[in-house]
Order: structure tokens, then sequence, then C-alpha cells
């Protein structure tokens, strides 16, 4: 029996990501960030880059090979909401913060994809990412505990995908095909990244959820989020990252770092991404960028804090977000901690 078809925007996007020019596999000269700690001995050890860059472009601390492409995952989803608003979207704040959002799958998190369906005439069948259960632990246990499988709604990037769609609507463009490299929402969204991240992609892929997927620098994702976290309340940049700090739990969800970290901070902007990312804005323009070089997602609010600390940012206000400690027998002997080597 031959092998069942993937769907026609599925099948397009991987060939036209597969038609891009291909890059050799090297890895970048990453550093050892974070230190995992068990009664005085180092037991692990996370390797990574990142760098934390001023208002004015210059860099003030950074650490491994930040000027190498990497793919930023979600942590490019504030940026990819900025192009929707160029595109003329219009929603509510707290819808806006989730189109921005890896949301942990709540209700209200369910409930906001589908409003901005709603809104847009449009219904779950329009929505081209994958299917999944819900992100957070507590969240998806409910979810199961209902009887209910993996959906386009539950999916962590439902918001994002359900604003893509509702751009379509607004502009006439076909909905079908969102996806596509080449759709003009698309290429809207590939145009407006390398405006904010000041550098053309160096690579193509296709990202967990179905999005294209540019290859960036952390330095240019810094600069962008530096942009981002200083702009005026009434630019699209300003918007976005207004609508990210008013309501930090739509970004994410009630236990997750992220959140709390946003909430910790007044003013600071914040987003994570698979694969090790953490992105941060402060309002004056420092943008912060942290790659984890195994994907380690515990390994990037230890060195995060640790950076910001450096920077200036009230220390008091992190102590929530220190690490769960290493534990030997149910009791703490141990913590994750930042390596400290970086050079200022």
């Amino acid at each position: 029996m031959p092998a069942p078809k993937a769907p026609a925007h599925e099948a397009q996007v991987a060939q036209a990501a597969h038609e891009a020019p291909a890059h050799e596999a090297t890895a970048p000269n990453h550093v050892p960030l974070v230190e995992v700690t068990r009664d005085g001995l180092v037991e692990s050890v996370h390797y990574g880059s990142l760098i934390a860059l001023a208002a004015d472009g210059s860099s003030v601390i950074e650490a491994g090979q930040p000027d190498a492409p990497m793919y930023p995952r979600s942590s490019l989803k504030p940026l990819q909401a900025v192009a929707l608003l160029k595109a003329g979207l219009d929603i509510p704040e707290n819808l806006l913060a989730l189109t921005a959002a890896s949301h942990s799958g709540a209700k209200m998190h369910r409930d906001g994809a589908a409003e901005i369906l709603k809104l847009h005439g449009l219904t779950e069948a329009a929505l081209a990412n994958s299917t999944d259960l819900p992100y957070g632990v507590a969240e998806r246990e409910e979810w199961l505990r209902q009887g209910n499988g993996p959906t386009h709604i539950a999916q962590n990037c439902s918001g994002k995908h359900a604003s893509m769609t509702a751009v379509c609507v607004i502009n006439g463009w076909p909905v079908e095909g969102y996806l596509h490299p080449e759709h003009p929402l698309q290429v809207l969204v590939r145009d407006t990244i390398t405006e904010l991240t000041g550098e053309e992609a160096a690579a193509v892929s296709t990202d967990g959820c179905g999005t294209p997927l540019f290859a960036h620098s952390l330095h240019g994702m810094a600069r962008a989020y530096g942009r981002l976290a200083a702009a005026e309340q009434d630019t699209r940049e300003g918007k976005v990252a207004h609508a990210m700090r008013r309501f930090p739990d739509m970004v994410a969800g009630e236990g997750r770092d992220v959140t709390a970290l946003m909430r910790a901070v007044p003013g600071l902007l914040a987003k994570d991404g698979f694969e090790g990312l953490q992105l941060v804005g402060l309002p004056d323009g420092t943008g912060l960028a942290v790659k984890i070089s195994d994907g380690g997602d515990r390994a990037r609010m230890p060195v995060t804090v640790e950076v910001l600390r450096s920077l200036g940012v009230d220390g008091g206000s992190l102590d929530t977000l220190q690490s769960p400690p290493v534990l030997g027998g149910g009791l703490p002997v141990g913590e994750l901690r930042a390596a400290r080597i970086f050079s200022n």
C-alpha cells in the first residue's frame, strides 16, 4: 500500500525549505554557560552562546559565538506579530499577546485562539499548525482527564496561527496555503524579521508548528528585542511589547518562567523558544539573547538571571526565578548556576 500523502500545504512548505541553499552543518564555538553541581562537584555542564546589546548596538556582555546563525524557533513570534499588525491585524491586547505566545493550552488560551478565528469568520478548520496536546503539564493532564486528544487549538502556537489566518481574510489572501514561504503573508513576515534583526536570514527551514523558520544570529535577535522593548506604545513594535507585558499569562501561562520573569521585572519583555532559546528586551533598549547548545530548557533561566543582574536589573525581583535545587533523596544537594566565565 502506498504511503499516504502529506496535506498540500505541508508538502509545499517542506519542498520550499529543502530548496533553500544548503549550509554546511558546523557547530558554533559555544562555551560553558551553566553548571549543575551535586555536593560541591560539577556534575554536568551546559554550553552555549549569549550576547547583551545596548540600545546603541554596542556589545555589553557576550560569550561563545553570538554571530553564528541559529534557528530562533518560537522567540520569533513577537517579530511575526509585528508583521501581522503591518498587515492590518486589529485585535484586543490580550489576543495580541496570545499571537506572540507559546501558550500552555489553558482554557483562556484555547478560547482566545477560537475568538480570533470567530472575529474573522473562521473556524479551527482553517488552522494548518500541527496538532498537539496542551504544552503545560497541569493543562495537559486536565485536557486528557476530559477525554481530549491532540488538536490545532490546544497546540501552543494556535494564537499565532489564528492571527495569521485572520490577516489572510483581512487582505483577501488565500487562507489555504498560508504557511508556504512564498505566500504574501510569509513574505511580509520574512521581510519584517529582516528589518527588526538588521540581517538577512542565513537559512530557511520549517518550525515544529509548520511555519517557515528563518535562521538569524543571537546578535540580530538581541537587536530586535531591544527595539521592541524600547518602542513607543503607539508603534507596531510597541503595541506587541505592551500587550505581552500587560498579559504575561497569555504569553506562556501559570508556572512558566517567562510569565514569572515579566511579572517580576516591570517593563521587561521576554520570550523563550525550543532548543534552549531565551530572549529578553529591557525598556532602555538593551536586548539579551541566550542559546543553550544542547537545547536544555533547564539551563535558560540561570544564565539569563545572572546576566540580568550584571546589567543592573534589581536582584531582589529575580529571586523567585532561581532554578529548582538538584535533589538527593528528596533534599537539596546541589544547584544549577551560571558558569560565570562570559566576558564583559
